[in-house]
């Protein structure tokens, strides 16, 4: 294929795997092979929607080098695998999609693939022994993945997924069947666990809440969930699920400065903010899953790559008390030191960034991060990533972002 039309089909893709949600934000990577020896691939860190040919970058199959001042992806090696393993393949997507991402962190292959989805990505799909991103542990496990089937799609211990076609179209179908398929897992689980059909993954987040809950967590009082966002001295903090009406609360005194909204947490957020001058935005999750987490009362520990890096090697929880929310607060604020998000119990999560495109980063991750919890405590295969691997994760991923902030 030439080249330009090679990068403007890449770019073209990113845009559309992002309309579908397949990937999101620059999560993943997206390649097209140009000839025997060569691919293009996207860079790294830089976002899809604002792409342009001369950003997409050219790698060789053989020993991934490249040449020019952009950066490829850091996981160009296993699309060069791809390539070399199968010379069919002329387009690859790697993403870090939902339900896959899940499935990828319970330990196994997915050895039942129903008819329609076998059509599209094969008889199987394999799961590659998992390895730190970017590194060569990671490229020879998807290598020993592929090398023992025939399926166009990868699962990739506590990642995401490879997807491969003969062109884009194939590729992309590759991925969104994928999610069919792994949901589809999650479901009969379900269904040989309780003997009953669950409609929504989110039934099975119900399930697991209900079945995991200890009587006192599932008893604690509730919270009013709320987004707020640092003002200078004060912050503005808004019920998730009210009329957009905005309160202005003094940051040091607690003081009420405008609205006439009252919520429970506000504690909870002001002593963030006191705590830490890096948080400007909080966001609450209380998504199905989120909620079916937080009423276990545990911390939580990684199953995925992703939430190591933006939530942290753990999440801790607190149990909000009505009759003494300073106390609360303080316990909340704690609990976030080196951390990106806190469970409470019974109240789904709180998620803090320093800007809102990263809270709602966080937010999402957390999210993720509890709908593979859910996965894990239904099948009862999956164990988290070592902790020193977490902490590394975590460390690295601080260090280049403060360095990107700082540009």
């Amino acid at each position: 294929m030439d080249i330009l039309e090679a990068k403007e089909l890449v770019i073209r893709a990113g845009k559309e795997l992002l309309k579908a949600g397949i990937i999101v934000r620059t999560w993943g990577n997206i390649s097209c092979r140009i000839s025997d020896t060569q691919f293009v691939i996207t860079p790294s860190g830089l976002a899809y929607e604002d792409l342009t040919p001369d950003q997409i970058v050219v790698v060789n199959i053989a020993d991934c080098s490249y040449s020019g001042d952009i950066k490829p992806s850091s996981e160009k090696g296993i699309h060069a695998e791809a390539y070399r393993l199968r010379p069919e393949v002329n387009f690859v997507i790697h993403t870090h999609q939902m339900q896959a991402s899940v499935v990828g962190a319970l330990g196994f292959d997915v050895n039942y693939v129903s008819e329609k989805s076998a059509k599209i990505v094969g008889n199987d799909v394999p799961l590659a022994s998992y390895g730190l991103p970017g590194t060569g542990k990671l490229r020879a496990g998807v290598v020993a993945a592929i090398q023992r089937t025939d399926s166009k799609a990868v699962l990739m211990a506590h990642h995401g997924a490879l997807c491969m076609g003969a062109d884009y179209d194939e590729a992309y179908k590759v991925a969104e069947e994928l999610e069919v398929i792994c949901e589809d897992c999650l479901k009969r689980k379900y269904n040989d666990v309780t003997g009953k059909i669950a409609e929504t993954v989110s039934e099975i987040a119900d399930y697991i809440g209900e079945t995991l809950a200890s009587a006192k967590i599932a008893n604690a009082a509730k919270v009013d969930p709320c987004n707020s966002e640092r003002d200078g001295s004060v912050f503005n903090i808004t019920a998730v699920d009210g009329d957009g009406k905005v309160t202005r609360v003094d940051i040091k005194s607690g003081e009420i400065v405008a609205g006439d909204n009252y919520p429970n947490s506000i504690e909870l957020h002001r002593a963030i903010y006191k705590k830490r001058a890096d948080i400007n935005y909080i966001t609450h999750n209380t998504s199905p899953e989120v909620m079916a987490i937080s009423r276990k009362g545990k911390k939580m520990k990684p199953l995925l790559d992703d939430f190591a890096q933006l939530v942290g090697v753990t999440v801790k929880h607190a149990t909000f008390d009505p009759n003494s929310t300073l106390k609360t607060a303080k316990k909340v604020a704690k609990a976030l030191k080196g951390r990106n998000a806190v469970l409470l119990d019974n109240n789904g999560a709180l998620c803090v960034a320093g800007s809102e495109y990263d809270a709602v980063a966080v937010d999402m991750v957390m999210e993720k991060g509890c709908k593979t919890q859910v996965g894990a405590d239904l099948f009862g295969t999956a164990k988290p990533i070592n902790p020193i691997e977490t902490r590394l994760m975590r460390f690295i991923y601080l260090q280049k972002y403060s360095k990107k902030a700082a540009k």
